[in-house]
């Protein structure tokens, strides 16, 4: 009788997703030099459908998101690496102005950029009102080094280089498939010394990870065409109008927290448009129209870490709607932690919910 052998792929990491976070991840391994594969089915459209946005500033509250400075200092040239190696341009800066509706917001916009290390990322000066397409009669204030990061390009893309090199295995991971050893896991074929689970939101049904409190946010996003715009900077009041180029621009977006599918609604529109109306003065028509689950987390802080038994299994998730920022700056402390042991920032990491797996595994 022959003897059959089975012959497994061996490589240092095993990644699951190819949104902002795998796609991320996967360039901090190589270039670290290190061997992996990903599986993906493309079934999370939070990327996809991104407004691609990068804004260090809630313009809300006129105050700084969660470690702005710190994401800004690796995003240039992380993504400047990414339009080398794909050839394709990805990175376009854009300034970001944020309408105001009073005096009042104009105060509260001025107060805000006094503030230590707010005067780099918020202009002092008062950006007045020329398009005659757009009402806005108390004028804008500036965010400073923003831009519009093309995501869809981006995964097209990354996905067609992963393809090439073999990297890539198009299919749904199959949890039942995974195999946990004593050092590493193994996956049908695949050996890895490390899982890293990039899903978004369909780590819902990871059975590891599923404890930590990923709520998901559905955001709807339309494409319209105004030949009568003329813009070509973001303008932010009650939605974003974001210049695409070709008169094209995305207005977004929605938040709905019951909803978790990737359909976009009627209802979704009507407020969309609703919205666009109140400041918007001239025509257009909606072009498209879609739709995508955030990966949301009740603290607003990602989810990265180790899973508290299997020290082969990692995340790396919770990016909500500011993954252009915050997947690189994560993706480089998440390789430091599994290569060097260097301790992630606690806010983001999944240490935070250790009552709540204990409470999870008792169950």
């Amino acid at each position: 009788m022959k003897r059959r052998f089975y012959f497994c792929t061996m490589v240092d990491y095993l990644v699951v997703g190819l949104g902002l976070a795998g796609i991320s991840f996967c360039e901090t391994l190589e270039e670290h030099g290190k061997t992996f594969r990903v599986v993906s089915d493309d079934s999370q459209k939070a990327s996809t459908v991104a407004g691609g946005l990068y804004n260090p500033v809630i313009l809300k509250r006129f105050t700084l998101s969660w470690k702005a400075h710190e994401q800004l200092a690796v995003l240039p040239d992380f993504y400047a690496g990414l339009e080398n190696k794909l050839e394709v341009t990805l990175d376009h800066p854009l300034r970001v102005l944020r309408r105001f509706v009073s005096p009042e917001e104009q105060n509260g916009w001025f107060e805000a950029s006094d503030k230590p290390g707010m005067g780099e990322l918020m202009s002092a000066d008062l950006i007045r009102n020329t398009n005659p397409s757009i009402d806005a009669p108390f004028g804008y204030g500036e965010v400073l080094g923003t831009g519009r990061l093309d995501t869809e390009l981006l995964q097209e893309t990354y996905r067609k280089y992963l393809t090439n090199k073999s990297l890539l295995v198009r299919e749904t991971f199959d949890f039942n498939a995974l195999k946990l050893l004593e050092a590493g896991v193994e996956y049908k074929d695949i050996r890895a010394r490390h899982l890293v689970l990039a899903m978004g939101f369909g780590l819902k049904r990871d059975p590891y990870f599923n404890y930590l409190p990923l709520n998901g946010t559905k955001g709807e996003l339309l494409t319209v065409k105004a030949p009568d715009l003329n813009e070509t900077r973001v303008i932010k009041s009650s939605v974003f109008i974001i210049p695409l180029g070709d008169d094209l621009y995305r207005i977004g977006a929605t938040y709905k927290w019951q909803d978790k599918t990737n359909l976009p609604t009627q209802a979704a529109r009507e407020e969309l448009e609703a919205k666009l109306r109140t400041f918007l003065k001239c025509d257009y028509e909606v072009v498209d129209h879609v739709a995508g689950v955030r990966p949301t987390v009740a603290d607003r802080r990602p989810l990265v870490g180790r899973h508290p038994l299997h020290n082969s299994l990692y995340v790396l998730n919770g990016f909500g709607s500011r993954g252009v920022m915050i997947a690189p700056y994560a993706s480089k402390a998440l390789y430091r932690l599994i290569e060097s042991g260097e301790d992630l920032p606690h806010d983001m990491d999944i240490a935070r919910f250790r009552k709540r797996f204990e409470k999870h595994a008792s169950s």
